[in-house]
């Protein structure tokens, strides 16, 4: 049990401090940066089952062609997540951004409503309609709709359903995934190094930063699976919230970004919403964890 949530903190943790490191990589495009995760996360996920020599998943695939369909509009949902949070953080949006992924767990119980026929509790409605009158609050008093959170939790929360069909685990997911995209990816580099646009080859520190980004992005999903066969759901539905905290405090302290006390009451409004709804989780153990973070941020 205390080796699962280590695991759990620790993919958390990683997910929370990732703005760090896209803000190295804030003079390349985030369109750029975007196709560079994608390829090197392909090449890591590749590289691991090849030393693990697991490739049973592949049959998984084969018995059933169809869930190639699924893989591909996951791809195109997850590569949207990715390409909005890197250009979020680099362009100064890293409070808002974070807002984003506090809102997903309640976006997620209400896709669950809408697509999955699910039931909710007295107390998940109430927080839902909370957070609904924060989000509310926020387009008002700001003057404008806080639409990176919610593509963000948008995107993550229609890829968490979609994926809710796959027959595959978030590892053999993520390479799937990133097997679609690579080739686009590929394109998009011969046309910007062609016209010398490119970045890959200005310096070899950003090389250096770009290839780490599949490590990035399959190391914190690694332990994420790990911890998540260790301990139940309500401890990882408790546990999620570590990573938009961390990203939040890192764009209020740490890069310093503009937050008016309108924000702060309507943040103050979700965050209540969100305690509502851990509560009720927990009381009933069924919190519902983020399906793949990482792949995410």
């Amino acid at each position: 049990m205390n080796k699962g949530v280590l695991y759990a903190i620790g993919a958390y943790a990683t997910w929370g401090f990732l703005p760090l490191f896209w803000k190295l990589l804030q003079d390349v495009p985030a369109i750029e940066t975007l196709g560079h995760r994608t390829m090197w996360s392909l090449v890591f996920v590749v590289g691991i089952l090849a030393f693990t020599q697991d490739w049973s998943w592949l049959n998984v695939v084969k018995e059933n062609p169809k869930s190639l369909r699924i893989f591909l509009l996951s791809a195109l949902l997850v590569g949207s997540n990715w390409l909005i949070f890197i250009w979020a953080v680099n362009a100064g949006f890293v409070v808002e951004a974070s807002l984003g992924y506090f809102i997903n767990p309640l976006l997620s119980v209400v896709l669950g409503v809408l697509f999955l026929k699910e039931r909710l509790r007295g107390q998940q409605w109430v927080a839902i309609s909370i957070a609904f009158l924060g989000v509310l609050y926020l387009t008002v008093s700001v003057g404008s709709l806080p639409w990176i959170a919610l593509s963000l939790a948008g995107t993550f929360g229609i890829y968490g359903l979609i994926r809710k069909t796959a027959p595959l685990g978030s590892i053999y997911a993520l390479g799937i995934e990133t097997a679609v995209l690579t080739p686009i990816a590929l394109i998009y580099f011969i046309l910007i190094e062609s016209n010398g646009s490119g970045h890959f080859f200005s310096s070899w520190q950003t090389a250096v930063l770009l290839a780490l980004c599949g490590a990035a992005t399959a190391i914190p999903l690694l332990l994420f699976g790990a911890g998540a066969r260790l301990i139940n759901l309500s401890t990882i539905g408790i546990l999620q919230y570590i990573a938009p905290t961390l990203q939040f405090l890192l764009g209020l302290f740490v890069f310093q970004e503009p937050f008016s006390q309108n924000q702060f009451i309507g943040y103050c409004i979700i965050w209540f919403a969100l305690i509502v709804y851990a509560v009720d989780g927990v009381r009933n153990g069924r919190m519902q964890p983020r399906t793949i973070g990482s792949a995410t941020d």
